[in-house]
């Protein structure tokens, strides 16, 4: 362990990432999973945060940022539910950690890249946005608006995870497109639909039987049954210029890159077809919504996948010690 001296001490509490940066170079591979493991925990506060509301514990703690108005953790006499609630809000910290990471990761990364680690730190933003959000939502009792709004925050921090994993693989220099003009504009209206069945789903969702605690809990004043009527049209439509995009990538030969995620987001979208309607027909139980939710966190991903694999970036790799510096076409 070299020896730290007071001054070393001090310009580590001044500025504990370039401190950090100046003595630690992680290996490209090790920057890839850290912002990897923010983009997992970015799902997975997706997936129990809608545990907490399919087992009715969004009430479990009943106020915030305390579980209750005495207590700062769940006790034994709010039972499971106050145990879900609480367990889910510990697990923020556990994405801040991951969130944290990537940004250290991106921070010590050689040559340092400014791009990257503004990624990291909007991840964080957006991490205590939706944090603040959710104690919003425990405090107006789980107004249906609110909580739509805390999942749409979600499949925000869910995107820049994805671009922030993207760029991970790939150099700083400006994009070079792989496809033309309009197959990009094709792939940007297929992300705007995306959004937009993203944004109906969490409306069915509002209206839905699913409130989130066994209390009355105020809901949209729409037919959900209808409002899920056009979701299944515009997840018809995903699909349909999913297959378009496809079909075009294939016509003007375009790289092995976009074509893999075209098919990847086709298939994705196939399966998460399969559980909305098996979970239409049956009465919404709460394993296939919990899966019907895991799959939009996926079929997200997958969409901004095939949006990122139709331009390239060259891949600069540090010039370190006993290491030349060479340059590579980053692989989609």
């Amino acid at each position: 362990m070299p020896n730290v001296t007071r001054a070393d001490a001090a310009h580590a509490v001044r500025n504990p990432l370039a401190f950090v940066a100046g003595r630690w170079t992680p290996a490209p591979r090790t920057v890839r999973r850290a912002a990897l493991a923010a983009l997992v925990m970015a799902v997975l506060i997706v997936v129990t945060g809608g545990a907490v509301r399919l087992t009715g514990s969004g009430l479990g703690c009943p106020t915030w940022p305390k579980c209750t108005d005495d207590s700062l953790t769940t006790t034994s006499a709010m039972g499971v539910h106050g145990v879900i609630e609480f367990g889910n809000r510990m697990l923020t910290y556990v994405l801040c950690a991951a969130v944290g990471w990537a940004i250290v990761a991106a921070r010590s990364q050689k040559p340092y890249r400014r791009s990257l680690t503004r990624l990291g730190w909007a991840q964080f933003w957006v991490v205590m946005g939706n944090a603040v959000l959710g104690g919003v939502v425990v405090l107006v009792g789980l107004n249906p608006y609110t909580v739509a709004a805390h999942f749409l925050l979600s499949t925000a921090l869910i995107a820049v995870a994805t671009v922030m994993w993207q760029r991970t693989r790939e150099g700083d220099d400006a994009p070079r497109p792989l496809v033309g003009e309009p197959v990009r504009q094709m792939a940007w209206i297929l992300v705007g639909v995306t959004v937009l069945l993203i944004a109906v789903g969490t409306v069915v969702t509002g209206a839905g039987p699913h409130a989130g605690d066994s209390s009355e809990v105020e809901r949209i004043p729409l037919d959900w049954e209808n409002v899920t009527k056009l979701h299944a049209v515009l997840a018809w439509i995903v699909v349909t210029l999913t297959f378009a995009l496809w079909f075009v990538l294939k016509a003007v030969d375009a790289p092995k890159g976009p074509l893999h995620r075209t098919r990847d987001l086709f298939l994705v979208l196939l399966a998460q077809g399969a559980v909305g309607y098996v979970q239409y027909f049956t009465d919404l139980p709460e394993i296939l919504v919990g899966a019907h939710m895991f799959g939009s966190c996926l079929v997200w991903i997958a969409t901004l996948r095939v949006l990122l694999a139709l331009r390239e970036r060259p891949e600069v790799l540090a010039d370190l010690p006993g290491q030349s510096t060479r340059s590579a076409l980053s692989r989609t």
